[in-house]
């Protein structure tokens, strides 16, 4: 039990919020960590609730009964979103980015952790109300992005492999088609990672027709598990729609065109500022 000021309290009860998204909380965990009435938890977290959603930081949901309490939604506000999405645009533009067959190095963005934990929020934002257990991704770029969504959701993350390890155990293969090159690769999920008819949220760094992406939805089709979402980073806006093998997908970024000779990359902000 902590005595301390109001001041104090609000501070740290802030601070447990932020840490436990998605998480309900009883009044009386709070009450009893603070030797407070549950009366006075009450104040605190009206005030806190305000400055939540008065800074775009989120909701903060309250559940009436016994079994009732508190939950923190993190949400971005579509306005600090596109601000996000213009500003990831200007990076991809640099010049300096472009590699030898049109490709972007994007390495360094998804290194960083404070992009991929805003990039993180919106997918979290975006796929809110939607029931998921699980966030996917196969490895190896895509991982930042999807913890750093996994942490946003309070949701476990689970990875798919390219080439089966020892260490995963028995493991569920298939092979899938490459969107863009028309290739045959492989791809592989431990039996352990995921539980049958688990709802996952699909997330990638990076989509051109969309074939990876698909190999992973029919990859959950072997659990009977069910696809609750697409997020992707940047998108590819240069495939024709009938070569595109995923259409319900949401992207934070479009590339438009990559010009080696003139060094010209067009980037302009995702479909998701132009959902509905």
């Amino acid at each position: 039990m902590k005595k301390l000021k109001r001041s104090a309290r609000l501070v740290e009860m802030t601070q447990y919020l932020l840490s436990r998204p998605h998480t309900l909380i009883p009044l009386t965990t709070f009450a009893e960590r603070y030797g407070a009435a549950k009366s006075s938890i009450s104040e605190d977290l009206v005030i806190i609730k305000e400055v939540f959603e008065d800074e775009g930081m989120g909701e903060l949901l309250t559940l009436a009964g016994a079994a009732g309490g508190v939950k923190f939604i993190p949400k971005m506000p579509k306005s600090q979103a596109l601000a996000f999405a213009e500003e990831l645009c200007s990076q991809l533009q640099q010049k300096d980015r472009i590699l030898p067959g049109g490709y972007l190095y994007m390495s360094d963005l998804l290194g960083e952790p404070s992009l991929m934990n805003e990039a993180g929020k919106i997918f979290a934002t975006a796929f809110a109300d939607q029931e998921i257990d699980v966030v996917m991704t196969v490895e190896t770029k895509g991982i930042p992005l999807a913890y750093a969504t996994g942490a946003q959701l309070n949701l476990p993350v689970v990875l798919v492999r390219r080439d089966h390890q020892v260490t995963e155990g028995s493991a569920v293969s298939i092979n899938y088609v490459s969107g863009s090159h028309k290739s045959i690769h492989t791809m592989s999920l431990s039996r352990r990672a995921l539980k049958e008819k688990s709802k996952v949220l699909i997330v990638d760094d990076f989509m051109k027709a969309g074939g990876t992406i698909q190999g992973m939805v029919d990859l959950l089709a072997e659990f009977d598990a069910e696809v609750a979402g697409v997020g992707v980073l940047v998108e590819s806006g240069e495939v024709d729609t009938e070569e595109r093998l995923l259409h319900d997908y949401v992207s934070l970024a479009t590339l438009t065109g990559v010009d080696a000779k003139t060094k010209e990359i067009g980037v302009k902000p995702g479909n998701y500022f132009t959902k509905n």
